[in-house]
């Protein structure tokens, strides 16, 4: 039985994030060894701009790989036969409990890893390639019909008319159900983001402070009457930098209130809304590409998890 836990491909911070190799490793070729392959990789994954977690994660895995096959495998020796055992070692003798969603996860980053190996022509092939995602089991999300969205904006937006009245609520809800932007997203927006130079079309850009995430910066349509309500919000907030000068979970706070101010018992989340937004927008007829790039998510995430999700969610009426 392979030994686990032996390597340490990347360095760690104390509370657990990858650092950054003390120099540049070389370009991998077909005669490099598995290890130094890896550690090749994290410049890329840091060009990719992906999250320190999601680092962690692939680095966890690829350390798995190393100890099944060996560190010093040369990487133009492995096989796709080679990545399949690895699959079935992890599900069923390792004897470690390894959920569907765990499985998945580990093939992601198979597929991540060799296909920049095999881009790069390090190897003449991707052996991940021929590997099939299993399904995950987890639950579908719940997603607003189309008459819930509508009595929750006519909650929201008589609470811009109450005796004490808000405007935030209305103002957070049409922003999300509209863009589908996630709940860091919509607490990182600053007022320069905001673009009402056609009041008639405004838009945002969602951008981030880390430079890393550049690739994930858009420009997205916000609701035709967003210049109007952003402009009573303005008045009785005052903001002075961000959009939201709150922590985001005052925001949740402000969507679940309005949610039950709709009837809706549970009230509502950023991720119910970010999911109705998403199947508006399939049944719509936008794009499936278009929509990947609106709602920021890499071409595996969209394709294995978010896209298959939508389509079962679409089968519902809204």
């Amino acid at each position: 039985m392979p030994k686990e836990a032996q390597l340490s491909l990347f360095t760690t911070t104390p509370d657990g994030a990858v650092a950054a190799p003390l120099s540049l490793p070389a370009d991998p070729s077909r005669q490099s060894s598995l290890a130094a392959a890896i550690s090749a990789f994290y410049p890329e994954m840091l060009r990719r701009g992906l999250s320190p977690h999601t680092i962690k994660a692939f680095n966890l895995d690829l350390k798995l790989l190393s100890s099944y096959l060996d560190a010093n495998r040369r990487i133009g020796a492995i096989s796709s036969r080679d990545l399949s055992r690895f699959l079935h070692y992890l599900r069923h003798e390792r004897g470690v409990p390894c959920s569907v969603k765990s499985l998945e996860r580990r093939l992601t980053t198979l597929k991540v890893f060799f296909e920049w190996l095999a881009k790069t022509r390090a190897i003449d092939s991707d052996p991940a390639a021929p590997l099939i995602h299993e399904p995950s089991v987890d639950p579908l999300p719940r997603i607003l019909y189309e008459e819930q969205i509508t009595r929750l904006l006519n909650a929201a937006r008589q609470m811009t008319q109450a005796e004490k009245p808000d405007t935030r609520p209305y103002l957070l809800a049409s922003l999300v159900i509209h863009t589908g932007i996630k709940k860091s997203e919509c607490a990182g927006i600053l007022l320069e983001h905001i673009d009402l130079s056609d009041p008639a079309a405004p838009t945002l850009w969602v951008r981030y402070g880390n430079p890393r995430y550049t690739r994930k910066e858009r420009r997205l349509t916000l609701p035709k009457d967003f210049a109007e309500t952003l402009a009573a919000y303005q008045a009785q907030y005052h903001p002075k930098q961000k959009l939201f000068e709150c922590s985001m979970r005052n925001l949740e706070y402000v969507l679940t209130n309005a949610g039950r101010a709709a009837g809706l018992s549970e009230g509502v989340s950023f991720e119910e809304l970010r999911m109705t937004a998403a199947v508006r927008d399939y049944k719509a007829g936008m794009a499936p590409e278009t929509m990947r790039k609106k709602y920021g998510l890499s071409t595996i995430t969209w394709n294995a998890e978010t896209l298959p999700r939508i389509k079962q969610l679409a089968e519902q009426p809204l």
